[in-house]
């Protein structure tokens, strides 16, 4: 009995760091997932380093993307941050 009194706080510390960090990182590395796998031709997206481009092309592992209308670069689909919303 005295070994459960002493484990109950190590069970409740593990399950608060699991509702708390480990749960929702989860959650949002799924839903980013789905995002990724949802792009299409002419999306915005933002990019690791801040660029908002529009895809051009899906191919399994990469994208091609428009920065401009002349220039079309291919990045991976892990570089995706979050789709461009335009505020206007």
């Amino acid at each position: 009995m005295e070994i459960l009194g002493q484990l109950l706080p190590f069970v409740f510390l593990i399950a608060i760091m699991y509702f708390v960090i480990i749960r929702p990182q989860q959650k949002e590395a799924k839903s980013r997932q789905e995002m990724i796998a949802a792009l299409k031709k002419g999306d915005k997206v933002i990019t690791t380093g801040g660029l908002i481009v529009i895809v051009n092309k899906v191919e399994e592992q990469f994208l091609n993307v428009k920065i401009n209308e002349e220039v079309v670069v291919k990045i991976t689909k892990d570089s995706v941050i979050r789709k461009y919303e335009d505020e206007a």
